[in-house]
């Protein structure tokens, strides 16, 4: 191997090192950066870490301040790992690329771009001109999986969108009575917390709420955040036949919240969309019966399904986990196992369709 490959692929290795780092970072803002993308940033001189921030809530310093903050002279002349392209606009915080040209960055290594059309390039194309060498495409995928929704939503103006479904081994969800509470146990169901911390919007149907008289908040200790410090997901509703008074004096605790959204419309694709253009709801969360999970799989708006499976039978009359009618095996929804791993004593498996 020549010299300079030799230099090259240490140059790669430690390039890896450090944006697991800056990506350790971001995943500290994944439940409460929204609506903005989770991000994280290190600052590195002479091989050696020497400033780490990330970004923590709408409104505040983006992770490449607080990294440069940390970092403080030590800054000139170093290398910057970010998880997301720097942004090049004036919003609510002044531009990234600004800083890291300001405190004399030498070099920036960037996960991904920004799809977002007020980056989108902009900020790479902003420090180039500064003479600052700029590398794309570090552990890009490993990055991109804590903004799944933002970039979805950036580049299809449509949600990334996961269905949560609990069921017993033969696939049932609750007893023909609706008797439902618990088919899983208590560590699946904290694992929901995590789910919704993470999603700026939650789907249920009105069935759901008749039945279970559910909360859908987040109210988990284990987050690593305070709940409080997590913005609380829009509640939606899907209640096409009206069948929900909506008032302090209803019978059911989402429809005494004056925030709880109701779609009346057949229209799913269209509630999706309104979530993104108005209400900056960029991850979703599917929490509802059988006919409700039914039409988003049927309909292919789910990205991705997520089974909470239980070690127990429930039997031929107890309620189906989908209400899905296929007339033949060519009209099967398939997946791709794309996860699983035991919590407590259920199976929980990430699937992707096909």
């Amino acid at each position: 191997m020549s010299h300079s490959n030799y230099s090259q692929n240490a140059q790669h290795a430690q390039d890896n090192y450090f944006m697991m780092l800056a990506i350790g970072q971001a995943e500290r803002g994944q439940y409460t950066a929204r609506p903005n993308p989770a991000v994280g940033c290190v600052i590195v001189q002479a091989g050696v870490m020497v400033g780490q921030g990330f970004h923590p809530q709408a409104g505040q310093p983006h992770a490449e301040v607080f990294a440069l903050r940390d970092a403080g002279t030590q800054a000139v002349g170093a290398t910057a790992y970010v998880t997301l392209e720097p942004c090049s606009h004036t919003g609510r915080t002044p531009p990234c690329a600004k800083a890291l040209i300001e405190a004399g960055i030498k070099r920036v290594v960037i996960a991904g771009l920004d799809p977002n059309p007020q980056v989108a390039g902009r900020g790479v194309a902003l420090l180039e001109r500064a003479n600052i060498e700029v590398r794309v495409g570090v552990l890009t995928e490993q990055a991109e999986a804590l903004n799944r929704g933002f970039l979805k939503a950036m580049r299809t103006q449509m949600p990334y969108v996961r269905l949560k479904i609990a069921t017993s081994l033969d696939g049932r969800t609750a007893m023909a009575s609706g008797e439902s509470k618990w088919i899983t146990g208590a560590a699946a169901r904290e694992d929901v917390q995590k789910l919704r911390a993470r999603s700026g919007a939650i789907i249920t149907g009105s069935q759901t709420v008749i039945a279970d008289n559910p909360q859908l908040n987040v109210r988990s200790k284990s987050l690593g955040v305070a709940a409080e410090q997590v913005p609380a997901p829009m509640v939606v509703i899907l209640d096409r036949r009206e069948r929900l008074a909506y008032d302090a004096q209803a019978d059911y605790h989402l429809c005494r919240q004056p925030e709880t959204y109701y779609w009346r419309d057949d229209n799913l694709l269209e509630l999706l969309k309104t979530l993104v253009s108005e209400y900056h709801c960029y991850e979703v969360l599917v929490e509802a019966g059988a006919s409700v999970a039914g039409s988003f799989l049927s309909q292919q708006l789910v990205d991705e399904l997520i089974v909470y499976q239980a070690p127990c039978l429930l039997g031929s009359d107890a309620r189906a986990m989908v209400d899905f009618n296929p007339l033949s095996l060519a009209e099967q929804l398939r997946f791709d196992y794309q996860a699983h791993e035991r919590i407590g004593n259920d199976l929980k498996l990430i699937l992707l369709p096909l």
